[in-house]
């Protein structure tokens, strides 16, 4: 990706899966998806512990998602990042990002060294607001 390479990406992906994504309005992760989701996003949940999040299906991985998924959210602690970096990479996705607060460098590395995008301690709805308004 050339130029701001984070404009990119959000111009160019549809759906995006939330790894850790809540189903209660209070959580952070609820929030940055629903953001997300108001700007034409299609929010696809991964969590074990619910069925339904934002009006859509969650799902207990991104294994189990049936669509393509063009970024991976991470709202989980920096500890649980690998097996869902070994996931993404096994799907192929173009991208990951983990949120603020979640950093894990050798899962990072091994995502790029696979050609995915990544995009550590950032938050997805404090950069597409700071570059799409």
């Amino acid at each position: 990706m050339t130029g701001d390479a984070i404009v990119e990406l959000l111009q160019s992906a549809r759906n995006i899966a939330v790894v850790g994504l809540s189903s209660s309005p209070l959580r952070p992760s609820h929030g940055v998806a629903a953001y997300m989701q108001s700007h034409g996003y299609k929010i696809i949940p991964v969590n074990p512990e619910i069925t339904h999040a934002l009006g859509e299906t969650a799902y207990p991985s991104l294994l189990d998602v049936p669509e393509k998924i063009d970024i991976v959210d991470i709202f989980r602690r920096s500890e649980n990042v690998p097996p869902v970096v070994d996931q993404a990479i096994q799907l192929k996705v173009r991208a990951i990002w983990m949120q603020e607060g979640v950093v894990h460098d050798q899962a990072a590395e091994k995502a790029r060294r696979a050609g995915i995008f990544v995009v550590m301690d950032r938050c997805i709805l404090k950069e597409h607001r700071a570059r799409f308004g």
